[in-house]
């Protein structure tokens, strides 16, 4: 099994449902939810891989447990009861190197923090990484500082590289995105640009290599 702490829009936040039929999956029931036809394109192939981890913003990347599940949670648990609320700019679609995802407006500090937090309040519970998981990164991709990252937490995209999406696609070719963008910004534009207030953290699990990530827990924040 693996473990991932991710930011997911509470389940009465209009986000929440907009995002669940366009990506055709609900995190939070596992529920499978008919998506609107986009002419031009197999829309369920373009959202498969988004839907399979399910609607989130990555805050710790998934990670197998070094020990019992109990303990990690204890540890969010504890995280979640020391983080305050707090609000969250307006989030928007954008073109993300070919994939399209929700980015925020504006930073947000807070998030950074938050998100911070996350990567080293559950850094004992994780597992070290095989060399084949660390092969399938390709380190030589990355920058020093990414292949640093990646060495020290087991992902590369931590505190300095990290920065806030919910991806909605795979990559786009130029044509699909012209038919692709306007539906995402139909389908999720109003909801996405609502004002909402950070008040859980999210532990996702995945009980097996492929199997789709469920939401397990909606831990509240405290402060």
């Amino acid at each position: 099994m693996r473990l991932a702490l991710y930011f997911a829009p509470e389940v009465s936040d209009p986000l929440h449902a907009a995002a669940s039929r366009w990506l055709g999956r609900d995190a939070e029931t596992g529920a499978t939810i008919p998506q609107a036809p986009v002419p031009g394109v197999d829309i369920a192939a373009i959202t498969a891989e988004a839907a399979n981890y399910g609607f989130h913003a990555t805050l710790k990347p998934p990670f197998r447990l070094s020990g019992s599940y109990a303990a990690a949670r204890a540890a969010a648990a504890d995280l979640a009861g020391r983080t305050a609320p707090f609000a969250m700019p307006p989030l928007r679609v954008t073109d993300l190197r070919g994939f399209l995802a929700l980015t925020e407006s504006e930073p947000c500090p807070a998030l950074q923090a938050f998100a911070d937090n996350c990567v080293t309040a559950l850094e004992p519970h994780r597992a070290a990484p095989t060399e084949a998981e660390i092969a399938r990164r390709n380190p030589d991709r990355m920058t020093p500082r990414q292949r640093e990252h990646l060495a020290a937490w087991g992902y590369p995209y931590v505190f300095d590289e990290w920065f806030f999406h919910m991806t909605l696609s795979r990559k786009l070719d130029e044509v699909e995105k012209a038919r692709v963008l306007p539906a995402v910004q139909n389908a999720v534009g109003a909801a996405a640009a609502m004002p909402r207030v950070v008040r859980e953290l999210c532990l996702f699990t995945q009980a097996a290599p492929g199997a789709p990530f469920l939401i397990a827990e909606r831990l509240p924040l405290g402060g």
